[in-house]
């Protein structure tokens, strides 16, 4: 009987785990920006939930939500450390959205590659607070339970991300428009044309190109429209013959899959605004290409 009771009480602790997993791993990919620190993550939150005494936890999803916070924040500070041993630009790990363009919360916009980016800048408790407001519309107090500080500050380290957005990006275009300007982009980096390259990015435009230090990765970020145009057109002719473009969803937004010799060598996707392109991210680090590695259409 005894027995019996405790596999039930398993395969409960299971069902609320599986129902919580989208948001937990929404919540850590947030405020991590790779899918495989998240994973590991959400793994940890799984043995503590097992682990746990559930006979006194009311909310499991609660429960579980701040865990994997507090898991995602601590895992946050020593990412930073290592991350400024990065060899060029770093970009966060993108992710294919096309099943789930929210990942388990509100708001699929939080999700957005140049946001995860911007994030990087906040430390780990001011993302941790923007993201449950922002993503999943958590309550102050509960964002306040979870940090373990003062609701006041909690206000105050919300207000401190959304002004940090607010002043490094402008107001965005939206899905259709993003894609028009992808695939003009796209033909004219192909190309190498000078002039329609200029046409559609802003005039503070930079690009980033995360190649976890390989070999004809830039590993400066390229900063102006002149430059930027230059750089791409003089990268045309040694990139894009032989290659095939598909296109695909990441991070909630159009994005290109770039492959050479059947191989996938690089995931395109760019920043919109009604200036034009803000930010080209050329994600080239192959452990971050895997969720795009499977090329249907080569």
């Amino acid at each position: 009987m005894h027995a019996g009771a405790d596999t039930d009480s398993l395969d409960q602790a299971a069902r609320n785990f599986l129902a919580a997993r989208p948001q937990l791993f929404g919540v850590a990919y947030r405020l991590l920006g790779s899918a495989v620190e998240a994973e590991d993550v959400v793994q940890e939150a799984w043995l503590r939930w097992q682990n746990a005494d559930r006979t006194r936890i009311v909310e499991p999803t609660a429960f579980l939500t701040t865990v994997t916070t507090r898991l995602a924040i601590n895992l946050a500070q020593s990412a930073r450390m290592r991350r400024e041993s990065y060899v060029g630009p770093w970009l966060p790990e993108p992710i294919d959205t096309s099943a789930d363009p929210q990942v388990g919360a509100e708001r699929a916009d939080t999700l957005e590659l140049a946001v995860l980016f911007l994030l990087e800048k906040l430390n780990p408790m001011e993302r941790a607070a923007y993201v449950l407001r922002e993503a999943f519309d958590y309550p102050y107090a509960r964002i306040a339970d979870i940090l373990e500080t003062s609701e006041a500050n909690t206000r105050q380290l919300v207000s401190r991300g959304r002004r940090h957005l607010a002043a490094e990006r402008r107001e965005r275009v939206g899905t259709t428009e993003h894609r028009r300007f992808l695939e003009v982009f796209l033909a004219a980096a192909r190309k190498g044309d000078l002039a329609a390259l200029e046409n559609v990015l802003a005039a503070d435009v930079v690009s980033y190109t995360d190649g976890a230090g390989m070999r004809g990765a830039s590993r400066i970020p390229v900063v102006g429209r002149p430059h930027v145009s230059k750089y791409l057109a003089a990268f045309a002719p040694r990139f894009w013959p032989g290659t095939k473009v598909r296109w695909v969803e990441a991070n909630a937004r159009p994005a290109v899959v770039v492959s050479s010799g059947g191989k996938v060598v690089a995931l395109l996707s760019v920043d919109v605004s009604v200036e034009g392109i803000d930010r080209i991210m050329w994600m080239m680090s192959p452990a971050k290409l895997s969720p795009f590695m499977a090329s249907p259409g080569d």
